[in-house]
């Protein structure tokens, strides 16, 4: 027998949060969340987006068995600056039965029209400040840090379902062996003259970095508010993140556009922390968890630049280049062997273009999917 019952016990939590790790026993590129993490994201009063939205976890047995899971989500400050009513799924994991997807998206469906939404966007998780996206193309590696991943039937599963495609996201590869020194170059000419307009770019000041959080945070909520399906993170959400962050902050590779001492941009890469967490257990840090994280940090030999973003006016001046140049170099001068540059939305024409100029190759694809309910 099937059935698909919310999640209410801290048993059932656990048994939420592990799932994923028996559905994708022996896929080579699979790789676990840290347990920790993915627990306070889930627990209110752990995680700021409970204090001003809610969610409800579902499980979906056979037998006595989990054999799917799924999150159904209710974002309120998404739906109050987009001026929508929206619903959420996120946290999706299921076996290959378009059965037991049908049970857990009929539950996510009641749940959301309870809850007055018009339309079911996902997977996000909880909103596109947070992991997002299904993969639908680049099934051929292990995803890096804070990326999704997932089984190739799931595409075609949730349009078997009726969801269909809203917008892409794409993430783009730099190979070791095609860097050269041209976005340097240009980067380097760029520079000089932004200089003469008063506009200088520094690394992070890790010693003042709850200060420097709390610029980088209106930079990104300004930068960002036209994206589809943008919503403003709260400070104590950034500040979550911020925190997170620090641990594997390479100051390098956090750049900050000023312009006469006001931050007008900033772009982030992070190193990819997900070679590690491969090999971590069912993402516990205890008790050898920890001792592979600290010891095999330094074999990190990719980062993924996570955000790059300048504000209203500021913008083809010059200063995402300088941001990319200035990465690449460091990129060299670590050994690093890839990196990338994820996500960007399909439709960010500059953005795309500017990759593409740079020798970066599209290598994977992500999709978020809507149904009207």
């Amino acid at each position: 027998m099937k059935q698909v019952l919310p999640v209410n016990t801290r048993q059932e939590l656990k048994a939420f949060i592990d799932f994923p790790h028996a559905l994708y026993e022996g896929d080579a590129y699979y790789v676990p969340e840290l347990y920790i993490a993915q627990k306070d994201l889930l627990t209110p009063g752990k995680h700021p987006f409970h204090e001003h939205s809610t969610l409800q976890l579902y499980l979906a047995y056979h037998q006595g068995k989990v054999v799917g899971r799924i999150a159904a989500i209710l974002n309120n400050n998404h739906n109050a600056f987009n001026h929508t009513q929206d619903g959420f799924f996120g946290f999706f994991d299921c076996v290959d039965d378009g059965e037991v997807a049908d049970m857990l998206f009929r539950q996510v469906q009641q749940w959301l029209l309870s809850k007055g939404s018009k339309t079911m966007i996902g997977p996000v998780n909880f909103s596109t400040n947070e992991t997002c996206g299904l993969l639908v193309e680049g099934f051929n590696s292990s995803p890096m840090a804070m990326m999704p991943y997932n089984y190739q039937y799931y595409g075609p599963m949730l349009e078997r379902l009726g969801l269909h495609k809203k917008v892409d996201l794409l993430a783009y590869q730099f190979l070791a062996e095609n860097f050269n020194d041209r976005p340097y170059r240009l980067s380097e000419a760029f520079r000089k003259r932004l200089a003469q307009k008063g506009i200088n770019i520094r690394p992070i000041n890790l010693k003042n970095y709850k200060e420097e959080a709390a610029n980088l945070r209106e930079i990104y909520n300004s930068a960002w508010d036209k994206n589809l399906g943008f919503v403003p993170m709260t400070p104590k959400e950034f500040d979550y993140m911020a925190n997170d962050l620090k641990l594997i902050v390479d100051p390098d590779f956090c750049l900050i556009a000023e312009h006469n001492g006001k931050m007008i941009g900033f772009s982030l890469a992070i190193p990819d922390i997900n070679q590690i967490l491969k090999k971590i257990k069912k993402g516990r840090l205890l008790p050898t968890g920890l001792f592979k994280l600290l010891l095999l940090r330094k074999k990190i030999n990719a980062v993924r630049i996570i955000a790059l973003g300048v504000v209203e006016g500021y913008r083809k001046l010059g200063i995402e280049a300088c941001f990319y140049g200035a990465a690449m170099q460091k990129y060299r001068e670590k050994n690093m062997k890839m990196a990338e540059a994820s996500w960007v939305l399909e439709n960010n024409v500059l953005m795309n273009q500017g990759l593409l100029h740079m020798d970066a190759k599209p290598y994977k694809r992500y999709r978020i999917y809507e149904k009207a309910l």
